[in-house]
């Protein structure tokens, strides 16, 4: 059966899961009113996308 001859360090175990931390989502200005929101998403507060209204205007936000 395989088993490690040596302890793994703290530093090294923890470098190997460095790519493992969430990044931040981005956030883009939305063209008709201004509003932050995802990429590729429909704005929520305006309710357009690519130039076009797709649905009606959220007023809870």
């Amino acid at each position: 059966m395989a088993v490690p001859k040596k302890k793994i360090s703290k530093s090294r175990r923890n470098m190997r899961r460095s790519h493992d931390a969430l990044k931040n989502a981005t956030y883009e200005e939305c063209s008709e009113c201004g509003e932050l929101k995802r990429p590729h998403h429909v704005c929520p507060s305006c309710g357009h996308y690519k130039g076009r209204e797709v649905m009606e205007a959220s007023d809870a936000a």
